[in-house]
């Protein structure tokens, strides 16, 4: 399914980077080493490098990563692509400064995978930054989220909290925002936000 959407013409997310990771990746010590999950087309892995972070941009599609490397390419910066599945997805101990997660919808039992290993990657006062739609999504009449029959695939803050228990919470809300990435995120949409640190 990636493969053929970013098959596309063009970005279906846009280039630029998303509105809550612009606001928040100051959090992230400065020239660390960052995991962008599920980075699809490369916007924001991009847009860190550009802020002097070492990004490696990991997804399931060889397509995707490429358009990643083209657009590094084009703003003068470089980025490690990596294609893998978060479903057994390595993330190591002590690797990284930021992992930022970004519109990764995973089904719940790769979603705890995930989260189990977020704070071990961390080294001290590493960051996790996600932003995804809730199940709220579905009422909305925006376009962008999981399909109805994937509901699992949609986040929440008690997931968050729950499942990422070892990280000090900086934020944490659902809320209702205006989202407009590419043709594919558009209008107001319900979305959990989260920032957390390793302490």
């Amino acid at each position: 399914m990636w493969n053929e959407r970013y098959s596309e013409p063009g970005f279906a997310f846009g280039t630029e980077p998303n509105d809550f990771l612009e606001e928040q990746f100051q959090h992230i010590p400065a020239g660390g080493r960052v995991l962008c999950l599920a980075e699809g087309e490369g916007r924001n892995a991009v847009f860190l490098a550009e802020q002097g972070y070492q990004v490696t941009a990991m997804d399931l599609s060889d397509v995707g990563l490429n358009k990643a490397l083209k657009l590094a390419s084009e703003r003068g910066v470089e980025i490690i692509t990596q294609i893998a599945d978060l479903a057994d997805y390595q993330f190591g101990v002590g690797e990284w400064d930021g992992i930022v997660s970004i519109w990764a919808h995973m089904p719940k039992t790769v979603r705890q995978y995930v989260n189990a290993q977020i704070a071990p990657a961390l080294k001290p006062n590493g960051i996790f930054i996600v932003e995804a739609y809730t199940e709220q999504q579905l009422d909305m009449e925006a376009v962008g989220g999981p399909p109805a029959a994937q509901k699992e695939r949609f986040n929440s803050l008690e997931n968050l909290q729950t499942e990422l228990a070892e990280l000090e919470e900086i934020i944490g809300v659902e809320k209702q925002r205006m989202i407009s990435e590419g043709k594919h995120h558009q209008g107001l949409s319900a979305v959990v936000q989260y920032v957390g640190r390793r302490k």
